[in-house]
């Protein structure tokens, strides 16, 4: 394990007080740790911002009885090529369906593909999630 500093920081009692609630609710055992997370999300963002390459996944809700529309979004993910690493398909009920698109790229990329399958006639919901493996955190990268 890294080695551990300490810091000290300065808090209005209200902004502590529903700092505690929520990680409480979250589970987190102290603050150090809900700190930490925080700084490595912020740290994460600058890494999402700068097009360097993450990992990602697409969730789409989408109507399978709209003309061609699986067919299209299966199309675009061959075009994405070596960006698309995996792809898990659910029925929910008899018209919707969600699919979940694993993607590894550049960010800007993976931003572009996503941008364009939720804006197909027929995507009802969509969420793209950047995150990356954690160790260019670490190492700073």
């Amino acid at each position: 394990m890294a080695e551990l500093s300490r810091i000290g920081i300065s808090l209005e009692e209200d902004l502590l007080g529903r700092f505690d609630q929520l990680i409480a609710s979250r589970g987190y055992e102290n603050r150090s740790e809900a700190f930490r997370d925080l700084i490595r999300e912020s740290l994460l963002s600058e890494v999402i911002d700068s097009n360097k390459p993450v990992v990602g996944t697409l969730t789409l809700v989408y109507d399978h009885h709209l003309p061609n529309l699986s067919q299209k979004l299966t199309e675009m993910q061959h075009h994405a090529g070596t960006m698309v690493l995996a792809a898990t398909h659910v029925h929910l009920d008899h018209h919707y369906c969600l699919e979940v698109i694993i993607m590894k790229g550049r960010s800007k990329e993976i931003r572009e593909i996503a941008d364009r399958m939720l804006a197909i006639r027929g995507v009802e919901l969509g969420k793209l999630v950047l995150t990356n493996s954690g160790a260019a955190l670490k190492s700073g990268r």
